[in-house]
């Protein structure tokens, strides 16, 4: 039986659906449609791209919308995927630009297809970015990239301002809903990050209303920082239908705050956690506080 979305939460998903139909979110729309570019808001079916799109705010889906796995919270395609279209690193540019984005967030899906999982292409799209607009600030959303540390420099080489790869649940969910993941490969990814680049912000994002206790969250925020994980989100599981895995529980917003509190305790820089809030979100006012919050720690 699929269990009932709660009145308060319905109402928070249809104001930011109405938002869709503001100038600036219709505006937004016809600059990706003239590009020819995808978004992670549209393939994830996100709840907030209305609010994010008003703002003149998306984040790019690079290397196409159709991925190698099968994770069963996820809405992206899951079609065989495409060859890298060697014209998108100028296009996603030449759209950051128009829009007068001061904080790009990129993200993929996960390329088993390809030897390196995407990430030469990944790195061509970020020094796209910052010969076109040098003081744009990039948060590039990856894939584990099966693993591959070579390819992981790869990216790193690019000088993203952060390394953002997402662990999405708990370990014990991870044979449930994440097909062909490893939890402890992705922790051995932002750690690595982390080892290679200490300057670059890393960051992680997990879904709580999958099944997880509370004990399981408060090991897996341990874990990310452990692995050196400086900025978090924290928000609901939404499934995209009925055919994706169900959703277990809806947490109350109070409980955002507690799961907030215990995570600024265990040394995370940023963290944002609310019903709606999805890894990309507020991207970029989270490394703002970050780096003023490291700003003023510096000077004590």
């Amino acid at each position: 039986m699929t269990l009932p979305v709660p009145a308060w939460l319905k109402e928070m998903v249809g104001k930011n659906k109405a938002a869709l139909r503001s100038a600036a979110a219709l505006s937004a729309e016809n600059s990706l449609l003239r590009y020819e570019l995808h978004t992670v808001c549209h393939a994830a079916k996100c709840p907030n791209r209305g609010e994010c799109f008003n703002c003149g705010d998306a984040t790019f889906m690079v290397l196409g919308e159709r991925c190698t796995r099968g994770c069963r919270f996820c809405a992206v395609s899951r079609e065989k995927p495409l060859p890298p279209d060697e014209s998108e690193p100028g296009r996603v540019a030449q759209a950051i630009d128009e829009w007068h984005i001061r904080y790009a967030v990129l993200t993929m899906p996960t390329r088993d297809d390809l030897s390196d999982g995407g990430a030469t292409h990944f790195a061509r799209v970020i020094n796209a970015i910052h010969a076109r607009t040098p003081d744009v600030y990039i948060e590039p959303l990856i894939s584990d990239l099966q693993g591959n540390k070579t390819a992981l420099q790869t990216i790193l080489d690019a000088r993203p301002d952060v390394l953002a790869h997402n662990v999405e649940t708990v370990e014990s969910l991870y044979p449930f809903v994440r097909a062909g993941a490893q939890y402890q490969r992705t922790l051995d990814v932002l750690a690595a990050s982390k080892k290679m680049a200490p300057e670059i912000l890393t960051k992680s994002g997990f879904m709580v209303g999958l099944g997880e206790t509370e004990e399981q969250i408060n090991r897996l925020m341990r874990d990310l920082r452990a692995a050196g994980v400086d900025l978090l989100t924290i928000g609901q599981y939404l499934a995209p239908s009925t055919q994706h895995y169900p959703v277990a529980r809806y947490p109350e917003p109070q409980e955002y705050k507690r799961w907030e509190e215990t995570a600024f305790s265990l040394g995370f820089k940023g963290v944002a956690a609310g019903p709606l809030v999805r890894s990309s979100y507020r991207a970029g006012a989270l490394f703002r506080a970050a780096k003023n919050k490291q700003t003023a720690a510096d000077k004590v």
